[in-house]
């Protein structure tokens, strides 16, 4: 009686579909991500072993370099708008639904308020590297970092619900008196917590 040839099967897979995948997926994550805006004062952050993450929601960052320039940015673009309307009330300045909307994508800003339709008007290239930011004042005759930083937390209550945690990222290299100035800003407004943005560094 002869052998029953068994049929063999084909090795090859068919890899087509799973290309198809691969490359709508790429697409996806590719067309739905958001670029990181370049930051407007960029700083060398000191180092430090502590590992607590920053939250990514209801922030406010504080930096603080290049001799006691001080920045202001708030997460959230309705946050934003709901803060530019209070300063604008505040200041007795009119902005368009135009200019709300591109401060609205603004990650973060250093000028004085009169300078701000000028910043606003401004693409993201110019903002950077033009040296128009010269820091929000925060003398104690013209105070604007602290109208700033009471406006974004009542913007954040009222759009979110929650308080605005506060963060302050300053230069390594930057005098101590600099920093004490936005620190004496948010212990006027009772803000004792707030949290210091560091680099990571390998404990010994």
């Amino acid at each position: 009686m002869g052998k029953i040839k068994i049929k063999r099967a084909s090795t090859k897979v068919d890899m087509t579909a799973m290309c198809d995948v691969s490359f709508l997926l790429l697409t996806f994550f590719i067309l739905t991500a958001t670029a990181r805006q370049p930051e407007p004062l960029p700083v060398d952050m000191p180092a430090s072993t502590v590992q607590i993450k920053v939250p990514d929601t209801n922030l406010g960052t504080l930096t603080v370099g290049d001799g006691g320039k001080v920045f202001f940015g708030v997460t959230g673009p309705n946050v934003r708008v709901n803060m530019l309307n209070r300063i604008s009330e505040k200041y007795n300045l009119t902005f368009t639904d135009e200019e709300k909307q591109r401060f609205s994508l603004i990650d973060g800003f250093g000028v004085p308020i009169s300078r701000l339709k000028q910043l606003i008007a401004m693409d993201n290239a110019e903002r950077v590297s033009s040296g128009f930011q010269t820091g929000i004042p925060a003398d104690s005759t013209d105070n604007q970092l602290r109208e700033w930083v009471l406006a974004a937390r009542l913007a954040t209550a009222e759009v979110n619900n929650e308080q605005m945690r506060v963060a302050i990222k300053g230069d390594a290299e930057e005098d101590y008196p600099a920093i004490k100035k936005v620190i004496d800003v948010l212990q006027e407004q009772s803000l004792n917590k707030f949290s210091l943005i560091t680099n990571l560094r390998i404990a010994d």
